[in-house]
């Protein structure tokens, strides 16, 4: 099996990472590319309500719990203090698709782009230490950089570069 083509949206909180990385979904599957993600967290986090069956089995101790219905299915996997998964293991587990898109993980050596808004909680540019940044994406002026700089909400013009980027056929 090929690795599936991938490409990142990295930033610093606040920078526009989750409403580029919607848009991008959106705008993919208009395209009629079948596309996953993968959210990097920097705390805890649940998907389970407290109560829920599958949440009682999880705190019963289940090392996984998957639940399933005619929708969708979901597996969680508790890491009941083993070190959390590389990002080659986490992209291992995903169906094929025609691209994955990754948001955070912005110290992985896949191609990205740098999500940079005025209200992010940090300014400080990730692009002149990370050679994977292949384009910035902001609500303001950059004129510091020889990389393309695309208006964060330019989502069709931004799509069209990761689809050069990554190699995705175009579609009829």
């Amino acid at each position: 099996m090929t690795a599936p083509k991938v490409f990142g949206i990295a930033g610093w909180k606040n920078s526009g990472k989750t409403g580029l990385a919607v848009r991008l979904v959106t705008e993919f599957t208009r395209r009629g590319y079948k596309i996953s993600t993968i959210k990097h967290a920097h705390h805890d986090f649940d998907i389970d309500k407290v109560g829920a069956d599958s949440y009682r089995h999880r705190q019963a101790g289940a090392h996984e719990v998957t639940i399933v219905s005619g929708t969708r299915y979901a597996i969680m996997h508790e890491l009941r203090g083993a070190a959390e998964p590389e990002f080659e293991e986490v992209l291992a587990r995903l169906s094929p698709c025609d691209l994955v898109l990754i948001e955070g993980y912005k110290r992985e050596p896949i191609p990205k782009i740098e999500a940079r808004r005025l209200e992010a909680a940090n300014r400080t540019p990730l692009a002149p230490d990370d050679p994977y940044i292949a384009a910035i994406a902001t609500d303001h002026p950059v004129t510091d950089t020889a990389l393309p700089v695309f208006d964060l909400d330019d989502t069709a013009a931004i799509a069209d570069f990761i689809a050069e980027i990554v190699g995705l056929e175009a579609r009829p």
